[in-house]
């Protein structure tokens, strides 16, 4: 081939290969610069130029002028230099074109191998830049071969994988089946560009809608957010840019035939097409479409929603394994918390109760406490002094107090500084006033104690007193038991007398008579005395 046909060369391959010319231009440059250093060595100095008017390539080789030449190969005399350039001078470089067909079989044996593998570095790159550029759209190749689960998919300028975890479940394909996929990644690899395919990613179904709606690849309709659980169940929200164009309807299509299109290209997994709206709550409600929505809460910080449906809509709300809670949840970005109209009244009493049992919260209180969101005393020991700063008549005093009752009705520990500290707004008179309330709590409690230490001496002393007494009460009921012990040996004695009398004669009997007159007198007066014994006693015991 002579150096003058490689315009033409240059032309055919890069339309057949797709690479760009100047790239080409540049690996002849660079294979040809190679033969010329294999054929006089390493160490000259030479240049390489594409000649785009004539088509050829030429090669130069540069020696500086010198006035006496020590290295033939870098050096010419000034003679030499005059026969191409009169007006040179010593120091100067000149350059002078080679003969490209001296390089020799092994020149251009090492030329070939330069271009041969610039071609393919080329084509690699080519193809690289072809399909980078494709990044998120849907090609359509042949299966190949399957390795160790992965498809091999033909692309025609290269080949795609499609992975196992980018298959769809229960999805069955057999060698030379057309598959329609999405690209993921492109990767460039030493081996080659590697093109990653997927068919279970929500792009796909993306794709498979601006296929198949007109108004989505115009722009009218905007698909807003697509969810999937490839194989099972999808969800899209879309909205419409023309307000005579239902975006909706528009992708379902006459009878649904858009919509079954897609479906039937997804093996039959089901797709809920519903309107995006800027209102967050709204939006949410559409995404747990058909459930019936009775109420959301929303929590603005933690970006959460609290959504209650009517407990015969709480399965449908859930879905079957929470699918579609789920899927509202991942297309919406809010974390949802769905629960029924009774276990949430249930809920909602049970804090409302649980507000009512601190001693500080009144029923206006608790009611302020509703509104703002604070439906339990856990929440309220969560709080800060600010958040409840926004209760109306709330002071930072009551709101301290409030937090630290539901801390120890949690039994939590309570931390004044801790809670002084999460109140931005907490200032130091309020610290000096609770330190003037612990001092004076201090001091009732020392009062206390001390008034609870004489109330036990008092009473020590008057048990030792009722005690005292029930001593001596033992004491006189032991004399009154020995005053009646003589009383009845007396009796028996006048009962001996008596009957020793009456075996005498009748002049001893009217003596007896008179002994027996002295010893009822006698025995009146110990009667007299055991009575007067007896009410010394009694005065004893009043005392």
């Amino acid at each position: 081939m002579q150096v003058s046909d490689i315009k033409r060369v240059i032309d055919q391959i890069s339309r057949d290969k797709g690479i760009d010319r100047n790239v080409l231009i540049s690996t002849l440059e660079e294979a040809l610069k190679s033969a010329a250093r294999k054929k006089h060595g390493n160490r000259i100095d030479v240049e390489v130029q594409y000649n785009e008017d004539i088509g050829e390539i030429e090669v130069f080789q540069f020696k500086e002028v010198a006035e006496t030449v020590l290295d033939p190969e870098l050096q010419m005399t000034v003679a030499d230099g005059r026969k191409l350039d009169p007006e040179c001078e010593i120091g100067d470089s000149l350059g002078t074109k080679m003969d490209t067909a001296s390089f020799g079989r092994i020149a251009a044996q090492s030329a070939k191998q330069v271009i041969i593998q610039k071609m393919k570095d080329a084509e690699k790159d080519a193809v690289y830049k072809s399909f980078i550029d494709r990044k998120g759209e849907i090609v359509n190749g042949i299966l190949q071969r399957i390795n160790k689960g992965d498809l091999i998919v033909n692309l025609g300028q290269t080949e795609g994988v499609l992975p196992v975890s980018e298959q769809v479940p229960r999805e069955t394909f057999q060698r030379g089946d057309r598959i329609r996929a999405y690209i993921l990644e492109v990767l460039q690899e030493a081996k080659g560009p590697q093109v990653i395919l997927t068919r279970t990613h929500p792009g796909f179904l993306v794709q498979l809608f601006k296929t198949e709606v007109p108004e989505i690849s115009e722009g009218i309709v905007e698909i807003m957010g697509a969810v999937r659980e490839a194989g099972s169940r999808a969800k899209i929200s879309v909205t419409s840019s023309d307000s005579d164009i239902d975006p909706v309807g528009a992708c379902v299509g006459m009878k649904g035939s858009r919509v079954q299109n897609v479906v039937q290209e997804l093996r039959g997994e089901k797709i809920d097409i519903i309107p995006w709206h800027i209102d967050s709550a709204k939006y949410v409600c559409n995404a747990l479409a058909p459930a019936q929505i009775s109420r959301v809460i929303i929590d603005e910080e933690n970006k959460s929603m609290e959504v209650i449906v009517p407990d015969e809509f709480l399965s449908i709300a859930i879905g079957k394994r929470g699918q579609n809670v789920r899927l509202a949840s991942k297309l919406t970005g809010w974390h949802l918390d769905v629960k029924s109209e009774s276990k949430y009244s249930k809920a909602m009493k049970d804090g409302y109760d649980s507000l009512m049992s601190l001693a500080t919260v009144t029923i206006s209180m608790a009611d302020s406490l509703y509104e703002k969101g604070f439906y339990s005393i856990e929440e309220i020991s969560k709080a800060s002094v600010k958040d409840l700063m926004q209760i109306r008549d709330m002071t930072e005093e009551k709101a301290l107090k409030l937090i630290k009752e539901a801390q120890l009705d949690l039994g939590i520990e309570v931390n004044d500084s801790t809670s002084t500290e999460s109140s931005d707004n907490t200032t130091e008179n309020i610290d000096l006033q609770n330190k003037d309330k612990n001092s004076t709590e201090e001091q009732e409690e020392k009062d206390k104690n001390d008034d609870e230490k004489k109330s036990s001496i008092e009473e020590g002393k008057k048990k030792d007193e009722i005690k005292k007494e029930d001593e001596d009460d033992d004491d006189d009921y032991e004399e009154e038991d020995d005053d009646e012990n003589e009383k009845n040996d007396d009796d028996d004695d006048d009962d001996d007398e008596d009957d020793d009398d009456d075996d005498d004669d009748d002049e001893d009997d009217d003596d007896d008579d008179d002994d027996d007159d002295d010893d009822d007198d006698e025995d009146d007066d110990e009667e007299e005395d055991d009575d007067d014994d007896e009410d010394d006693n009694e005065n004893e015991k009043t005392k």
